[in-house]
């Protein structure tokens, strides 16, 4: 077989497009003897749906996804756990829903080791286990009983990893990238020649040029996680080590921007997900049946041939790849979260729970009186509305509260929010029109509202039992830093300056909000 060489330069995405070329068309086709698969899991910081070229996102370059995706499997309906780090790859590694998680559940928390974690039981039935980066977190995982981060044993890169294994040994690794969390280098994406003007901007965000420079910020750093999968698997073909892999990309949780991360809305917990695993996944599968998170531990277990676990609560995605099988029961997707993070006074939870069809996005609040992106005044957290993580794209919607004009955006973003929220999704796909109270969808919203509620007697939930239950509430908070306010005026003019000073490239500039 003739080895890829890669050339190693600053930007290469479409160098690694023709590496997928090469790597997936060229490989040999001969099937291998049946042998526990070895196990790549990638995932990103921060991620929404649809930012991929294999999701028609014509400015972004994901070559690396989109290989994949054109030789394995894309879901079209995806969706993480939880929009927050912690409970999402809480439940990725333990195959549970957030709240059967006990403090899991929230960010910054315990992460009990009592859980079956199918990396652990990987380990334990002889595979060569570990990850790089981030895994589960940001919390403690030693003051739950772990001995190493749940994910995983640390390794500096996956070249250490596998050199670090015995010989013909299976493996599973957990790549976990920071990006494309915040903070960003402003206007890195318009260095790397990304036009801004053909940005698609959400609805629920102001068309303003300051806010598409932030996306194209948050762009670069996709394509910069692109590159790095890309590296992993130019590795595993370089060894002989991908025609026995199966391959996941996905992120955690959505992009970090107002009415995103953190919330139930689609640009929350709608996530890119391509998986490949050569002879067992047919190339160029659109999978549009529901999946979520606790989905991937017990898709793991089978893959490796071990025993389903009877704890797991979700259910292995193998039979979707199956294109004579029928895929009855993934017409509906549940969704939840709890306290993100110490921004509301008393560090209270905002606690949602929802479920996602074709159709309709039904979200119940339990708090209502409840600030959903926190306080408006701070009090030792990471500033004002602080489960949105500060940006020049936040602080310009929090500047147009009392503007006639731009008071819409400042209250999807901050305001406070019904108990009962439902979204027609054929007229409205960013989530913006409550119809809860429209008499035409009270039979809808009845059939919904009794979905959410069967779910959450049947998974345990307490709030099933207790609504306004305050164990949440009241669990372990981890980190040990404060963050003082800023000053959000001096904050837009610090950034206008950085644009003014970039020099050499396409300028942009931010409108006044």
């Amino acid at each position: 077989m003739n080895h890829l060489h890669i050339t190693p330069k600053r930007y290469f995405p479409f160098l690694t497009a023709i590496l997928f070329f090469t790597l997936f068309w060229g490989y040999s086709q001969k099937p291998q003897e049946a042998k526990p698969p070895n196990i790549v899991f990638m995932i990103a910081d921060d991620w929404s749906y649809p930012h991929a070229g294999a999701y028609g996102d014509a400015l972004v370059r994901t070559p690396t996804f989109d290989g994949l995706a054109k030789n394995g499997a894309v879901f079209e309906n995806a969706y993480c756990a939880a929009p927050s780090c912690s409970p999402s790859r809480a439940s990725i590694l333990l195959g549970k829903y957030p709240h059967q998680l006990e403090s899991a559940g929230n960010l910054w928390s315990v992460i009990p080791s009592k859980f079956t974690n199918w990396m652990r039981l990987l380990e334990d039935y002889g595979y060569h286990t570990g990850k790089s980066r981030k895994g589960w977190g940001p919390g403690d995982f030693e003051a739950g009983g772990y001995t190493h981060n749940p994910a995983g044993k640390d390794y500096e890169d996956f070249d250490v990893f596998l050199e670090a294994r015995g010989k013909d040994r299976p493996f599973a690794y957990w790549f976990g990238s920071q990006d494309p969390h915040r903070d960003y280098e402003t206007n890195a994406g318009v260095k790397t020649g990304m036009d801004v003007n053909r940005v698609p901007v959400p609805e629920f965000l102001p068309d303003v040029s300051c806010v598409r420079n932030d996306i194209l910020d948050y762009y670069y750093e996709v394509e910069r996680f692109d590159r790095e999968c890309g590296n992993i698997l130019a590795k595993l073909q370089r060894e002989g080590l991908l025609e026995n892999t199966l391959i996941v990309m996905t992120s955690d949780n959505g992009m970090p921007f107002p009415r995103a991360k953190a919330n139930l809305y689609d640009f929350g917990s709608r996530m890119p997900l391509a998986m490949y695993w050569k002879g067992h996944i047919e190339g160029g599968l659109r999978i549009t049946e529901f999946v979520n998170f606790v989905d991937f531990a017990p898709t793991f277990v089978e893959a490796a041939g071990l025993p389903r676990q009877a704890e797991f609560s979700g259910n292995s995605l193998l039979p979707l790849f199956d294109t004579e099988a029928a895929k009855a029961g993934r017409d509906m997707v549940f969704l939840e979260r709890e306290r993100h993070a110490n921004v509301r006074k008393g560090n209270l939870s905002y606690p949602s729970r929802a479920v996602r069809t074709h159709e309709y996005l039904y979200i119940r609040n339990f708090e209502p009186d409840r600030w959903p992106a926190g306080d408006p005044t701070v009090h030792q957290s990471v500033g004002q509305y602080g489960d949105v993580d500060n940006s020049i794209t936040k602080y310009l919607i929090m500047q147009g509260k009392g503007n006639s004009e731009k008071e819409a955006y400042y209250e999807l973003a901050f305001g406070k929010r019904p108990e009962e929220e439902l979204y027609i999704l054929e007229n409205d796909p960013y989530n913006l029109r409550n119809e809860a109270n429209n008499p035409k969808y009270a039979s809808v919203l009845n059939l919904l509202r009794k979905h959410l509620t069967g779910w959450m007697e049947n998974t345990g939930d307490l709030r099933a039992k207790e609504l306004r239950t305050n164990y949440w509430d009241e669990v372990l908070y981890t980190p040990t830093y404060q963050m003082e306010n800023k000053d959000i005026s001096v904050e837009i003019q610090a950034y206008k300056q950085l644009v003014r000073d970039g020099g050499g490239f396409k300028e942009v500039q931010c409108l006044d909000p």
